[in-house]
């Protein structure tokens, strides 16, 4: 896949997420696109990877140290960072073990039957 380009890799993964959607495959061909979309997902991963390190070689200060600048996505763009859904994952874990700020449960006169 290193020949592959990023955006001719991105095109075809969201094809095998079409189809796979649409449905009508055996499972050894569903599988085998199953397989096919891993693989290209691992290395746009990759390549992303490789552009961010990229991006922040070319941030270094004079001195060698990064200045990080959050990169601003438009809203239809934005998606949840890694750490804003682990922090989340986090917030509702520790507000699950919270018997003070549970509801009251009805009681039978609350009951409309």
């Amino acid at each position: 896949m290193a020949t592959l380009s990023f955006e001719k890799a991105l095109e075809d993964l969201e094809k095998i997420v079409e189809k796979l959607e649409k449905g009508g495959f055996s499972l050894s061909e569903s599988l085998a696109l199953f397989e096919k979309g891993v693989k290209l997902a691992r290395f746009l991963r990759e390549e992303l990877e490789k552009a961010e390190k990229k991006v922040e070689i070319l941030l270094k200060d004079e001195k060698g140290e990064v200045k990080e600048k959050p990169f601003e996505l438009g809203k239809e763009e934005a998606a949840p960072s890694e750490e804003k859904k682990e922090e989340e994952e986090e917030e509702e874990s520790s507000d699950s073990g919270k018997d003070e700020e549970s509801p009251e449960p009805e009681k039978d006169e609350d009951l409309p039957f």
